[in-house]
């Protein structure tokens, strides 16, 4: 008999929409090969579902919370049903972007200069010398995230928001000009480097997710000396907050500077996005693994204990 797969899609997160597209184009593939699939759009019942439903292993496709922070692999964990993608430590660590990023530099990362501060008081007053970024500590798809420059007198009153929902806290960094770069690693072999270019001032939310909102380019058309350190950086990130699956590395690139001095690694993806206009899916394709293949992969690679 075919494994029974559950797919976790949808949540109630900024991104369940592009979730929810994750899931059914996964189920999709699953059941294209022969699976048993379960669409489980997850709710604050997923213990009970999960429990009545009794698959043989969930494939992950929650994006932000609870699906990419610990939270729905802690359920899974107890439940003792094998998963995708990283486990509860590497999911919360890598969610939590400041503590992230103390791991990283860590291990021999560049990471961008910042601080952590609270939104009110980033509204207040400018938290670094413009232009910087401030971006919430455990969000995702580039939502809730401002690019502050000089033009910029007062830091953004959206933060004082009675409806803000993304933290009390934000990360402040310093914004690196250049090109945007991501690598995805599959299991421990690090693929090829894609260059985003945002057909929009900022690769938002929207340049992510709507049919041409960016351009990819693959593979990126940067030094070989600096394409080989992006594969090895993202390969780097991924081993040293203990990541399992899929998972993907984003970088700015200022490449006025000399060699790879302007390589900087802004956050690594534990639930990276598997829709039509996805970018894990596109670089696994260019090293020749099919939609189908990549997908059954992971269900293949589903365990407890990551």
């Amino acid at each position: 008999m075919s494994k029974h797969v559950a797919v976790l899609m949808g949540g109630w997160s900024s991104e369940r929409e592009v979730s929810l597209r994750s899931g059914a184009a996964c189920a999709a593939a699953l059941e294209s090969r022969g699976y048993k699939v379960t669409r489980i759009d997850v709710g604050r019942d997923i213990a009970a579902v999960l429990t009545a439903v009794a698959p043989d292993v969930a494939l992950n496709l929650l994006h932000g919370r609870p699906g990419e922070d610990g939270t729905i692999q802690g359920i899974l964990e107890v439940l003792q049903i094998p998963y995708s993608h990283s486990g509860v430590l590497a999911s919360a660590l890598a969610m939590q972007k400041d503590t992230a990023k103390v791991v990283l530099a860590a291990a021999g990362v560049p990471v961008p200069e910042g601080v952590t501060v609270d939104r009110l008081q980033a509204a207040r007053e400018h938290a670094l010398p413009r232009p910087y970024v401030i971006k919430p500590i455990c969000e995702g798809s580039s939502v809730g995230v401002f690019i502050v420059t000089e033009q910029h007198e007062h830091p953004p009153q959206e933060l004082t928001r009675t409806d803000w929902s993304y933290g009390e806290q934000v990360l402040c960094e310093r914004y690196i000009v250049g090109k945007e770069l991501t690598c995805a690693v599959i299991g421990d072999r690090a693929l090829d480097v894609i260059e985003i270019v945002p057909n929009v001032t900022f690769y938002d939310y929207t340049a992510k997710y709507a049919p041409g909102g960016s351009r990819h380019v693959l593979p990126a058309g940067i030094k070989p000396n600096v394409y080989q350190h992006v594969r090895t950086l993202a390969l780097r990130a991924h081993l040293a907050l203990g990541c399992r699956g899929v998972s993907r590395a984003d970088f700015r690139f200022d490449d006025r500077l000399e060699g790879t001095d302007g390589l900087f690694c802004l956050e690594v993806n534990t639930q990276p996005g598997m829709t039509e206009t996805s970018l894990v899916p596109e670089m696994a394709a260019h090293a020749g693994i099919a939609f189908e293949e990549l997908v059954e992969w992971m269900v293949g690679d589903a365990s407890l204990n990551r």
